[in-house]
């Protein structure tokens, strides 16, 4: 087992190449939840998430003769760019498998980092395949990405700057994929403060801890689906199980549109850009996925801020649609002069403001005398989408909710 030592002994290993990233209080969620919420900024940290930390560590204790002959990996792409950096600062050569549609940001990120690039396999667990085939006919070091104690360490100083800065801290909120990253900070809360309650997250479509708990032992998911993509790992490692059952007080999971609204709060109200699994603490404090009390002191670790922009798009869209902010809506009109100004009216009462509007005589959905028409509208919020859609089928509109 993993202990506090190996913790302040990585410290010192990864103190010139990670960064002692910022504990914010954050005004917005404390009222928001009644709580006391803090924001550990590791999506400031160099490589944009916390895997520079494990990575570092991990390749500082490697002997002459393994950095010699190079290190590989298997990475969705936050490990891939700490082991590529980690690797090149120290002069060693790098491999990195990712899976085939890994984001194009990360691939980018990686090759810029000094890596080699190889796509191979459709998720983590099938890169991994391809990465130990490589390790062995290569005679390479593994790297893993969580499951292995050095790698554990290194992640684990996030834990001794979250006791250094915000000291009175009553529950820590943390990611979970494989489990290195709570193994680690877990260990080093614990170890130290064990009154302190350490909160793990999970996707709903990832929850590979979850279900493992439940069973008391380490299963495997046939396969995983969320927006997710940092912690979309279809087990918990062997290593990290057993930490995750001796330290973390409780495990939840949050939904993909959980995880959207949280990613909004966080650009519109903190300025910040989060990945999906960097915002999955913040929506379990949000949605209250776990009992806390008014002015408990919670830090929640945003674990990184690699996110593809194609991505942070639709995760916008679909944030502004939980929300009540985005609407698009379809409805049919009699195909006469002045039917859509008639529409119009209803939208001018309302003040709900139009972004796109498409016109259809020719769909084969309505009949000859109609005309379709699709709409998406800027709103103000869940009771403005309710009232509106109900005047306008009041007035007898059909309408159908798209988005």
């Amino acid at each position: 087992m993993l202990q506090l030592d190996a913790i302040l002994e990585a410290r010192e290993r990864v103190r010139e190449t990670s960064r002692h990233t910022p504990l914010e209080h954050s005004h917005t969620y404390s009222s928001m939840t009644g709580a006391d919420v803090h924001l550990k900024l590791e999506n400031f940290q160099r490589t944009g998430s916390f895997k520079i930390r494990g990575a570092t560590n991990r390749i500082a204790t490697l002997s002459e003769a393994q950095k010699d002959a190079g290190v590989v990996t298997a990475s969705a792409g936050n490990h891939a760019q700490g082991v590529a950096l980690a690797a090149t600062r120290s002069g060693v050569d790098s491999k990195i498998v990712m899976p085939e549609h890994a984001p194009i940001s990360k691939v980018k990120a990686t090759k810029n980092y000094g890596a080699e690039v190889v796509l191979s396999g459709q998720d983590y667990n099938e890169a991994a395949e391809r990465a130990h085939e490589i390790e062995r006919a290569e005679d390479r070091t593994y790297v893993h990405a969580f499951d292995d104690e050095y790698v554990m360490a290194g992640q684990g100083t996030i834990g001794l700057e979250i006791l250094e800065d915000c000291p009175d801290v009553d529950t820590v909120v943390v990611p979970i994929g494989g489990g290195g990253l709570i193994s680690g900070i877990a260990t080093a809360i614990k170890e130290q403060k064990p009154e302190t309650r350490v909160v793990g997250v999970q996707a709903e479509g990832a929850s590979s801890v979850a279900k493992s708990l439940e069973k008391g032992e380490r299963i495997a998911l046939d396969g995983v689906d969320t927006i997710a993509d940092g912690i979309a790992t279809r087990s918990v490692g062997e290593q990290t199980f057993p930490h995750i059952q001796e330290y973390v007080d409780e495990v939840v999971t949050v939904s993909d549109p959980e995880i959207a609204v949280a990613l909004v709060y966080l650009l519109e109200r903190s300025k910040t850009v989060v990945e999906g699994a960097g915002a999955v603490p913040l929506a379990a404090v949000l949605f209250e996925k776990f009992q806390y009390d008014a002015d408990e002191t919670i830090v929640s670790a945003l674990c990184g801020g690699n996110i593809d922009l194609n991505t942070l798009t639709n995760v916008i869209v679909r944030g502004l649609v939980e929300t009540g902010r985005y609407l698009k809506i379809r409805t049919v009109l009699k195909d006469r002069p002045g039917a859509l100004e008639d529409l119009l009216d209803v939208f001018t009462a309302h003040q709900a403001n139009i972004y796109a509007i498409h016109h259809d005589r020719t769909s084969r959905d309505v009949e000859m005398n109609d005309t379709e028409v699709e709409i998406e509208l800027e709103m103000r919020g869940p009771d403005h989408v309710d009232n509106f859609l109900a005047d306008l089928r009041d007035e007898g509109y059909p309408v159908d909710v798209l988005a």
